[in-house]
């Protein structure tokens, strides 16, 4: 309350110091003097005005919520610097935005359902979304996910909800229609691509445990004999 009531001070000094200013400049301009006053006054309080008016709009409010203790904590011990948490958070808000816009544009159309139940969209977009969100440090390896693919299949599959609810429908609605559900069915492939890639150490760590567990089954099995029990 203090510091508002000071900015208020503030503000109208500066204010009164613009009126006599263009009173001066009037002044020295041979404007008569009574013309120049209200002039200024009005000069002045119009200014006012407007500050106030600008001090008073509300922020817009944030649909982020303030990090955790617990999660900033994280954030930190993954190498992140204040600035990258704010960028990561902020990237992922996003693109939680547009996976709850991609999950009610897919299931407010029979084909979208299909689509999305055969490449198993909506679980992979979900899942990656986790995995990233657990790994902050590897942000750069889904850029295309999140920049491209993601944004695209959103907006797509926005476009498609829109025309497929047109009343009427021409043979050239329902080729849109078949092309934009083809491109949708590409865009979903990838998005699947997009998921193995992440995945693919994991993938690659799997093939060497159960290579290295074949190995040490065939040396144990062929030495068996004269192991001593």
């Amino acid at each position: 309350m203090k510091k508002e009531t000071s900015n208020k001070l503030f503000i109208l000094i500066l204010t009164i110091i613009t009126a006599v200013f263009v009173f001066g400049i009037l002044g020295v301009l041979n404007v008569d003097s009574r013309f120049a006053a209200i002039f200024g006054i009005v000069v002045g309080f119009g200014l006012y005005a407007i500050f106030l008016k600008r001090q008073g709009t509300p922020k817009k409010k944030k649909d982020l919520r303030p990090v955790s203790d617990k999660r900033e904590a994280f954030y930190k011990s993954q190498g992140l610097s204040d600035e990258d948490i704010t960028f990561f958070r902020d990237t992922m808000n996003n693109a939680k935005k547009q996976i709850l816009q991609v999950e009610r544009n897919m299931n407010s159309a029979g084909k979208m359902k299909a689509i999305a139940n055969r490449n198993n969209t909506l679980h992979l977009i979900k899942v990656l979304f986790k995995d990233i969100v657990n790994e902050p440090g590897r942000l750069h390896e889904v850029d295309q996910f999140l920049y491209i693919h993601l944004p695209s299949l959103a907006d797509l599959t926005e476009k498609y909800v829109t025309i497929n609810q047109h009343q009427a429908k021409s043979k050239q609605t329902f080729d849109v229609l078949e092309k934009s559900a083809a491109t949708i069915d590409d865009m979903c492939q990838q998005i699947a691509e997009d998921y193995i890639k992440f995945r693919s150490a994991d993938i690659s760590d799997l093939t060497n445990e159960v290579e290295l567990a074949k190995r040490r089954l065939n040396r144990d099995s062929t030495s068996i004999e004269n192991e001593e029990i």
